[in-house]
């Protein structure tokens, strides 16, 4: 069996990973990764002053820097309800990080942008996750950090929904006792 890939632990994830589970799926070192981002992030931003954002909020504005805008999609990827997420566009839009305006073409619709205040905390985050990518590239090794920012963003096409739900049919056919 191979060994689990060794990420520095979270604060809000397990210093070990569950041994009845299998080992290398990259979607839990993927998770891995995100909340090791997400804690340098987060102790940048504090040592430079900044008041704490959540992790929630972290992957709201990285899912916005990515293009997604529409509230009801933010919900949908951070797999929180719209009543959620609502919430906490109305803390960051109190905050200064967001603005939240109505779509023009769907009046119930709503679009979240940077707000012109966010402009001195994003930079701020851009230098911080820009010197977290160069220690990484060190830890890891260039040519290992260049082949998997060359992956990350790769188009990788759409969800393979019709091959995980046929393949697990398959397996549950085969479970009936």
């Amino acid at each position: 069996m191979a060994k689990a890939v060794a990420h520095p632990p979270a604060k809000s994830a397990p210093a070990k990973p569950d041994a009845r589970l299998p080992v290398n799926i990259l979607m839990v070192d993927l998770v891995s990764a995100i909340y090791w981002f997400d804690e340098a992030l987060q102790a940048g931003l504090a040592a430079q002053g900044w008041s704490e954002v959540t992790r929630i909020q972290s992957l709201v504005l990285a899912n916005i820097a990515a293009g997604t805008h529409r509230a009801t999609q933010l919900a949908k990827n951070l797999g929180v309800s719209r009543q959620a997420m609502s919430l906490t566009l109305t803390e960051m839009e109190a905050r200064g990080l967001i603005s939240v305006r109505s779509d023009a073409i769907d009046k119930r619709a709503r679009i979240v942008d940077f707000s012109k205040q966010s402009a001195v905390i994003r930079d701020d985050a851009m230098r911080i996750l820009n010197a977290v990518e160069a220690e990484l590239s060190v830890r890891i090794g260039e040519k290992k950090f260049a082949a998997l920012k060359k992956a990350m963003a790769a188009d990788w096409g759409p969800s393979p929904v019709d091959a995980a739900t046929s393949a697990a049919a398959r397996k549950s056919k085969s479970r009936k006792v």
